[in-house]
């Protein structure tokens, strides 16, 4: 009996992992941004960068820097201030004061039945004057010429929306761990970026770190306001975009961006609080099965082997290898399309039990607050399921 409940285990992380495969393949079929060669447009349009921010005292500096660096005649920075509560306003008026592309914006106030970060994303639009909108986070790093690569990009191929993928840049081995553990399930499996450029598919895809928009289609769909309660708002503005019959394509930009996703455990688990509305809809048994059947599929590479090694019936025993290879080819092509080291993803086994302690941390949290506390603010179930836009497809 132990020897067949095995197998239907190991029958469904083999299925998991071959999933995770396939798509780690499809991947290499999501164009480089440096890859498209496109034209340089004449005369550049005017390109409004919104960048909002709670909190970012740490991180915001260097990164919108970054962008004032860049050499795009037609640039204007909007800086949206999210009711900070430490010195992310005063640099946001410093940086204001020291560069006329800077436009400094200040949310006093979260209006009710909205997100902090959409909001201050719809706020932030209001006084953009471009006629592309380019969403970005406080952490986001543009190498140079960045800007002017995406809007060649979305000028030349008539766009509507580019989702540019960053580089996820290595703090220490655990954590890289964690980050690739979990951009290989969304990117591969959960909502892959593949195939978004087809107007017949209804796949859609969106990039907290970088969301161009041509405004006059922006203004053509429902508006951030449909986004209103959206945690997951990056994919939101995808599938916003996508909805409204949007031309859009997903690239990768590795070369062009770059952010450290995480910079400790505590930071990861902390932001993964928010998954208890993105992943588990506001249900405590959603993350539960992810929990605890989805460790065991998740260290599968590491037990399978043993279970190949005893004598039981010769299917469950081929399982059993058949498993981590299948696991090992999946995290070193993702690593390969990545440019990136395979060692955090060949490890993420070894961190199966504090991955599913750190999913239930969030469901009795969730449970706890009836809801998620983001960016010092608590936002209820009820409000967090009836606002959801963007439905995780398990």
């Amino acid at each position: 009996m132990l020897a067949w409940v095995l197998g239907a285990v190991l029958a469904v992380s083999l299925v998991s992992w071959g999933l995770v495969l396939r798509g780690a393949i499809l991947l290499f079929g999501v164009p480089r941004l440096g890859d498209l060669d496109a034209p340089e447009p004449a005369p550049w349009p005017r390109l409004s960068v919104v960048i909002p921010a709670c909190n970012e005292a740490h991180t915001i500096e260097p990164a919108v820097r970054s962008i004032l660096a860049q050499d795009y005649p037609a640039l204007e920075v909007v800086l949206v201030d999210d009711r900070s509560t430490d010195a992310t306003g005063a640099l946001v008026d410093r940086l204001a004061a020291a560069d006329p592309r800077v436009v400094a914006v200040h949310v006093r106030e979260l209006p009710e039945g909205w997100l902090g970060k959409v909001w201050a994303l719809h706020t932030g639009l209001g006084h953009a004057t471009g006629a592309w909108a380019l969403f970005t986070d406080a952490d986001v790093h543009f190498a140079a010429g960045a800007l002017r690569r995406l809007v060649a990009a979305a000028v030349a191929r008539r766009l509507d929306h580019l989702a540019a993928l960053p580089a996820a840049w290595r703090v220490s081995l655990p954590v890289d761990i964690m980050v690739t553990h979990f951009l290989r399930a969304l990117l591969t499996v959960v909502l892959p970026p593949w195939g978004v450029e087809d107007p017949a598919s209804r796949r859609f895809f969106g990039v907290g770190a970088c969301n161009l928009l041509r405004r006059e289609s922006l203004d053509r769909t429902a508006g951030l306001g449909w986004l209103r309660m959206e945690t997951g708002d990056d994919m939101g503005v995808g599938l916003l975009m996508k909805r409204a019959g949007a031309r859009c394509l997903a690239v990768s930009a590795f070369d062009e961006l770059g952010l450290w996703w995480h910079r400790s455990i505590a930071e990861a688990a902390r932001g993964l609080e928010k998954g208890y509305a993105a992943l588990g809809r506001c249900r405590v048994w959603r993350l539960l099965v992810m929990a605890l059947p989805g460790a065991l599929v998740d260290a599968s590479p590491l037990w399978g082997p043993v279970v190949a090694g005893l004598p039981f019936p010769w299917p469950v025993r081929v399982l059993g290898l058949a498993v981590p290879a299948v696991f090992v080819v999946a995290s070193v092509l993702f690593a390969r399309w990545g440019r990136a080291s395979a060692w955090p993803g060949l490890l993420t086994p070894l961190l199966a039990p504090l991955l599913s302690a750190l999913l239930l941390r969030t469901a009795w949290l969730g449970w706890r607050r009836d809801g998620i506390a983001w960016r010092g603010t608590v936002y209820r179930c009820q409000a967090l399921r009836e606002g959801m836009r963007v439905k995780i497809p398990f």
